[in-house]
């Protein structure tokens, strides 16, 4: 290896520092007593991850547009996915859940943790061996992306930031039935449920379209810029809400859109079966 592709390595490397930097504001959420001044820390590690999402995506597209995409490049986009689809989730999970003050379901959250860092690590191990034996494998993911999974975590993470002073008081406001305690211990238990599931269906061969490729690749009808342009717009005004539904509905509508698939699919009657002719040798 002589030669290497500087602006898609530095891209790759963007998506590390992004999980690294993800870890760190993770790492100064205090406890439920100090919770006023370290709240934020929850959106900004989850808009970290994020963000690695984003450099993951550009460093594979401005190889291909630049044709430098080699084995170095992929290798060290796995490396990179570890630890920021992998490590910083994981440990934004050991905050976001249930805390010490009830100590088995915070030893629970632990094995969670560390099942979801196992499970994201297989994950990739059997991309890149399937990406190797079968090249058109991008165009379908066998099992939940890492990337996804990591979303899901980010987006309660978000959305647990919106959990600050200002916001519980202009909650208390507008929808005085709303209780902010309730909705965070709400948040605690769906995080940690919601990453036992994602971790079992990153190693699991559910199909998941490459969403990316779907919208915004190829030559689409007028319409389908239109919403495009609609849902980024949205996305602007009510972020904070607007990931949550993207990531759960991808990470759980696919695997039950799969199954009612499998029920209703019409199974061929033996007769038929034996009724059509043998192949020619």
């Amino acid at each position: 290896m002589k030669k290497i592709a500087v602006i898609p390595t530095l891209l790759t490397l963007g998506n590390a520092i992004c999980g690294f930097a993800a870890i760190a504001a993770a790492s100064k959420i205090g406890p439920k007593e100090a919770a006023a001044e370290t709240d934020w820390y929850f959106a900004l590690s989850g808009w970290l991850i994020i963000g690695a999402m984003l450099f993951d995506g550009l460093d594979g597209y401005v190889a291909r547009l630049s044709k430098t995409a080699s084995d170095f490049g992929v290798q060290l986009d796995s490396l990179c996915d570890a630890i920021s689809f992998g490590l910083a989730p994981a440990f934004l999970l050991l905050r976001l859940g249930p805390d010490r003050s009830i100590e088995r379901l915070h030893q629970a959250l632990a094995v969670i943790a560390a099942l979801y860092v196992c499970c994201t690590l297989l994950r990739l191990a059997r991309y890149n061996v399937e990406a190797e034996l079968d090249p058109n494998s991008g165009k379908r993911f066998r099992g939940l992306p890492s990337p996804g999974a990591a979303g899901c975590l980010a987006s309660l993470a978000i959305l647990r930031g919106m959990f600050t002073e200002s916001h519980v008081e202009a909650l208390a406001q507008r929808w005085p039935a709303l209780q902010p305690e309730v909705l965070k211990t709400t948040i605690e238990v769906w995080a940690m449920l919601g990453a036992l599931t994602v971790s079992i269906l990153m190693v699991s061969r559910i199909p998941y379209p490459h969403l990316t490729k779907q919208i915004l690749r190829g030559r689409r009808h007028f319409s389908h810029l239109v919403q495009v342009i609609i849902f980024v717009a949205a996305f602007v005004l009510i972020r904070e809400l607007v990931v949550v539904p993207i990531f759960w509905l991808y990470a759980l509508g696919m695997p039950v859109r799969y199954y009612i698939a499998r029920l209703f699919r019409r199974p061929v009657p033996a007769a038929e079966t034996s009724a059509r002719p043998a192949p020619s040798p």
